[in-house]
């Protein structure tokens, strides 16, 4: 019997007021300047209610429940305790029980907001729907866990009376032991209390990891996020990070990267970036189809989605395979015609030039000639960011080499006079690179005499002589600095 749905009339008549008449029709008192009707509401609510005949209690409270969304909340926190009440009541009736419509009830005044859910958990509802989880079993047990489950989705100071009444405990037992429709909303209560921070201490110190990642694939996408934002938490210390691997980490987060909407996508990228943030998991993570993705948020319009795709791409790249499977999307959309997701490919580019290995992959990739291209007929952001990566690569001889055959020099001379001061920079930079090369310097004679390139020039002799060493290791990152 769906309590959504149940008709009233169905249940035993019991000699006290019939079910059309247990609380008086909404539609009568909506109009809120009709106080005197609304006052009735409370009066009629908590006479049936506190009446001793157990089917008048088990309409009132399947009707207050569907009408809740019409009645002021002010009312609704009136009739809260008398409600409550109820849960404790022991229950003789069939196929209803009191219990059962009474949690049934309270979930659906959570719904209305935090004030009337906190009004709730205050009343000392959560540790009684507890129990009662624990003690019932088949449709009383989905109507308790779905109340649960509207008490603490979005109310903090339910989250933290449930988890302090030992609900983080019950919880992961009963995603471990129940049906699939359980599991669900177990799923996204558990979710809900990982925005405490001794919860998720308690879900690893009760070896409630694997429950925690079957929540990132269980129930509605923004429950999921949670669950994500939650592993990518734990994912920071190394210990925890391998734990969260074991139990299928990277499988769960791919799912929602790539099932889920913007705000899931952000998170659950953000937490991948996270977990490959150590040698072991370099790969995995690629291997798991992460490149593409990230690569969909490094077109996309997110701001933030570019940023996160950014981060991960310089840390994946670490690892030479994924290197070239990046490179190839990042020419991908270098071909392209949209020009953020050129400025960010480009930033990406200029990332990967830092490490070792890449600097041949950048090269061989056919980049080269696309960054020169794009610095002749591109927006200034794009240029921007492209002359930062021809800059980086300007410090590798080969890449200098390929540079000058592609006709850098001319190009990047011309670029001297550019409005942009970080244009300009990027620009002198590489070209102050291809000096202090024997075989290109005579390629560059004209810019000796440019201001701009002379004051840049400047600045750059003192910025190296007085940070030599960190430049020399920032230039050229390897693998061994994601072993921590």
């Amino acid at each position: 019997m769906d309590l959504e749905t149940t008709d009233q009339d169905v249940l035993p008549e019991t000699g006290c007021e019939k079910g059309s008449e247990i609380l008086m029709p909404v539609s009568h008192v909506i109009d809120g300047a009709q106080q005197l009707s609304w006052d009735q509401v409370v009066q009629s609510s908590v006479r049936l209610l506190n009446c001793d005949r157990e089917l008048v209690q088990i309409r009132a409270t399947i009707k207050l429940g569907r009408i809740a969304k019409s009645v002021p909340e002010d009312i609704l926190e009136q009739i809260v305790p008398h409600v409550v009440a109820l849960l404790n009541h022991p229950s003789h009736s069939q196929p209803l029980s009191i219990q059962e419509t009474a949690s049934f009830c309270l979930g659906r005044l959570a719904r209305r907001g935090e004030k009337l859910s906190s009004k709730i958990g205050d009343s000392g509802t959560l540790p009684i729907l507890l129990r009662l989880l624990q003690e019932s079993e088949g449709r009383t047990q989905r109507v308790v866990v779905k109340a649960l489950r509207e008490l603490v989705i979005c109310t903090q100071s339910n989250q933290v009376i449930l988890a302090r009444s030992g609900g983080v405990e019950a919880i992961i037992h009963l995603m471990a032991s129940s049906s699939d429709d359980i599991k669900n909303c177990a799923a996204e209560i558990l979710s809900a209390m990982t925005s405490l921070k001794e919860v998720r201490r308690a879900i690893v110190g009760m070896h409630g990891i694997p429950v925690l990642i079957q929540s990132a694939r269980l129930g509605r996408i923004a429950s999921r996020a949670r669950a994500a934002q939650a592993i990518g938490l734990l994912g920071v210390t190394r210990r925890t990070r391998r734990m969260l691997v074991n139990a299928g980490a990277i499988p769960a987060l791919i799912e929602l990267l790539r099932e889920g909407d913007l705000a899931a996508k952000l998170v659950s990228g953000n937490a991948l970036g996270i977990i490959s943030a150590h040698v072991d998991y370099l790969r995995p993570v690629a291997q798991a189809g992460a490149i593409p993705l990230f690569a969909e948020l490094l077109e996309g319009n997110d701001p933030q989605g570019k940023e996160i795709a950014e981060d991960v791409f310089s840390i994946l790249a670490v690892a030479e395979e994924n290197a070239i499977a990046i490179a190839e999307h990042l020419i991908r959309i270098l071909q392209g015609s949209n020009p953020e997701a050129k400025a960010a490919a480009a930033d990406v580019i200029w990332d990967l030039s830092s490490y070792k290995h890449t600097i041949s992959v950048v090269r061989t990739s056919g980049a080269v000639p696309l960054l020169l291209r794009l610095l002749e007929d591109e927006s200034d952001d794009v240029k921007e960011k492209v002359s930062g990566a021809v800059a980086q690569l300007s410090y590798d001889q080969g890449d200098r080499v390929a540079l000058a055959e592609a006709g850098a020099i001319p190009i990047l001379l011309s670029l001297l006079h550019d409005e942009s001061e970080e244009l300009k920079d990027n620009v002198a930079e590489a070209l102050i690179n291809f000096s202090e090369d024997p075989l290109l310097r005579d390629s560059i004679s004209e810019a000796f005499n440019n201001p701009a390139f002379q004051d840049i020039q400047g600045r750059l002799v003192r910025i190296r002589q007085s940070d030599e060493h960190t430049v020399q290791s920032l230039r050229f990152m390897s693998l061994e600095q994601f072993t921590a």
